[in-house]
């Protein structure tokens, strides 16, 4: 999608911290960190919300984004001591980029409810 913040990063458009890519996703350093770590992991595919999600044809991909938070939560170090995974869907969930992303944060105690 031309207009897509995440789109124009996948192809280099808008410059990212790059920490990962494959041929399906793709994974970067949030630049509004909340945490000491704090990445999103998107799909190089266009979806815009999670409510956009095709059963038959996107479960691997979402089970994809999740494998990697967790991999680069354990190359980073982190992954023992914990960590949270976030995907927001639409405006009252805190979705602020219409492109489904999965937040991974890590390094300090997460309290429950986020706020």
């Amino acid at each position: 999608m031309s207009d897509c913040l995440f789109c124009k990063i996948i192809v280099g458009e808008i410059p990212s911290e790059k920490i990962y890519e494959d041929e399906d996703v793709y994974a970067f350093y949030d630049i509004g960190k909340q945490a000491p770590h704090h990445f999103l992991v998107i799909p190089k595919t266009h979806i815009a919300t999670l409510n956009d999600l095709n059963e038959k044809n996107d479960a691997a991909l979402l089970g994809k984004l999740t494998l990697t938070a967790s991999k680069i939560a354990k190359d980073m170090g982190f992954a023992e001591q914990g960590y949270r995974v976030v995907m927001n869907c639409n405006e009252q969930g805190g979705q602020t980029v219409y492109h489904i992303h999965l937040h991974c944060l890590g390094g300090r105690n997460l309290s429950w409810p986020p706020g």
